[in-house]
């Protein structure tokens, strides 16, 4: 079957958030939103297929996790990433980041360090303070046109008393897709301090053709036994809005720890997201190579775009992801001017990137998962606005 992802589809009065919500967020309705993390695609046929024979049932009752559910993330996995994981090791939750919560409850005490890589995606920083745990944060460099892990400053602060690190693999929203030397060097200061490593790993799947995404807990069994990974169905497939995801947690002692926070507050999956996601994971293989091949053409296009076009703005290109780093800095403008730059002169609702923590002042996220005529009437908007603003050389 052949996707048409040039057509473009109205996404009003759906409940959308990205483009219902744009007067909340944004605070005007004229705005053209390329912020949330989600795709102005169709999910897969298939997908959409067995959600309907199951709604046509008509009951919806309380639901179990029926076996060919984890057939289907075992069989995924280890198809797209090599990883061979056992069924025995999932515990499911409605998201990811109600998962790393629950990673933090399990393995951490109110008042224990938690360390994240800033620039990252905002949710780590409130489950982490909300919780009542303190945020260490060791802050990624952007070497030329590439971010790396900062090694001698992530040693010193997981020297600080570090209970738990948050890994964001493929990184949201910077785009890197960390290499195999990368977090063999990061797993190993974990664990040789006995550090538990929470790897969200939600766009492993969104990886363009010149990287690999790989699990870190698939580098060996040492380092297997001390992570917990989180992945999903929601941004390779564009179901969010299904609230259905995996912990996989190959250790049993961590898993034990795990699964008793996780029944002590009683969070589940949704049934309709448990049957998109063994669709999705079984069928839905054709349409992640097509809607590959089209996010990278937007890629390619966006990155062309700006470098001709747009004077004052730097494409982070993305290894992974479809959510793409903009540095706006040669723009000379504070992260209050830049935001309001974006909103009331170029009307795009991106996301802004002082939430994303230190790092992030002057950079703008930008979402490519939409028909390319969107996107290009966006950055067009941007080249308007951008033309009327004196550029420091």
């Amino acid at each position: 079957m052949v996707y048409d992802f040039d057509q473009v589809l109205d996404r009003r009065n759906t409940s959308s958030m990205k483009w219902d919500g744009v007067v909340h967020r944004f605070g005007r309705a004229d705005i053209l939103p390329l912020w949330v993390a989600d795709m102005d695609f169709k999910a897969p046929q298939p997908v959409i297929d067995a959600i309907a024979e199951r709604a046509r049932h008509g009951v919806y009752g309380y639901t179990d996790i029926p076996t060919s559910y984890h057939e289907s993330v075992v069989s995924w996995v280890r198809r797209r990433h090599g990883w061979d994981i056992q069924p025995e090791w999932m515990l499911s939750t409605p998201g990811v980041v109600p998962g790393l919560a629950v990673a933090i409850m399990a393995f951490t005490e109110p008042g224990d360090k938690v360390l994240i890589q800033s620039p990252v995606y905002p949710p780590f920083f409130s489950i982490i303070r909300e919780n009542g745990r303190e945020l260490v944060n060791s802050q990624l460099v952007l070497a030329g046109d590439r971010y790396v892990m900062d090694f001698e400053d992530l040693e010193a602060q997981l020297d600080l008393g570090v209970k738990l690190v948050i890994l964001c693999s493929p990184a949201n929203p910077v785009g890197r897709v960390w290499t195999r030397e990368e977090l063999s060097r990061l797993a190993q200061m974990c664990v040789s301090r006995g550090i538990v490593i929470a790897s969200d790993e939600i766009h492993s799947d969104i990886v363009y053709s010149s990287s690999k995404h790989i699990p870190i807990a698939s580098l060996s069994n040492e380092v297997r036994d001390n992570t917990l990974t989180f992945i999903a169905p929601s941004k390779t497939f564009n179901l969010a809005g299904l609230a259905t995801s995996v912990a996989i947690v190959p250790d049993p002692c961590l898993r034990e720890r795990f699964e008793r926070v996780l029944g002590s507050i009683g969070i589940g999956v949704n049934l309709f997201g448990i049957t998109a996601l063994e669709a999705a994971y079984t069928h839905g293989e054709e349409w992640l190579g097509q809607v590959l091949r089209y996010l990278e053409g937007n890629l390619d296009f966006l990155c062309r775009f700006v470098d001709e076009r747009i004077p004052g703005i730097r494409v982070i290109r993305a290894e992974g992801t479809y959510v793409i780093w903009l540095d706006c800095r040669g723009l000379g403008m504070t992260p209050r001017a830049l935001r309001e730059f974006m909103v009331s002169r170029a009307r795009v609702g991106l996301n802004d990137g002082v939430p994303f923590g230190p790092g992030g002042e002057g950079f703008q996220r930008i979402n490519i998962a939409c028909p390319n005529s969107i996107l290009g009437e966006a950055l067009e908007r941007i080249e308007t606005a951008s033309k009327s603003l004196q550029y420091r050389q």
